[in-house]
């Protein structure tokens, strides 16, 4: 078992607290918002910026660990911040075409 240095393990440990308060948050809009898309908007923003969050830990643990800088998880923190909004997009389109169809109703 390898004991990460205090230079990994505080900046990670902060990052990976900061990750789960912002996630929370983004749930908390889910069950709050009544309407599709500022459900979207809340789902995708937490998501992104939650999971860079974790990457970033991801990458200071690695970085320890192997003694040198990884960067892979950027690939992958870059991956997430193409997909993830391009997702949100086509959702949206697809709820903006089914909104079309429906009558139009008073809320």
């Amino acid at each position: 078992m390898t004991m990460l240095p205090l230079w990994a393990s505080l900046p990670a440990a902060l990052l990976l607290i900061l990750s789960g308060i912002l996630t929370l948050t983004s749930s908390v809009g889910l069950l709050r918002f009544k309407r599709f898309y500022p459900r979207m908007h809340a789902a995708t923003l937490g998501n992104t910026m939650g999971v860079g969050l974790v990457l970033l830990a991801s990458i200071f643990v690695s970085s320890s660990i192997e003694g040198h800088i990884v960067i892979h998880q950027i690939l992958i923190t870059f991956l997430l911040i193409i997909a993830s909004p391009v997702t949100a997009v086509l959702l949206m389109q697809a709820g903006l075409r089914r909104d079309a169809r429906r009558p139009v109703a008073d809320d």
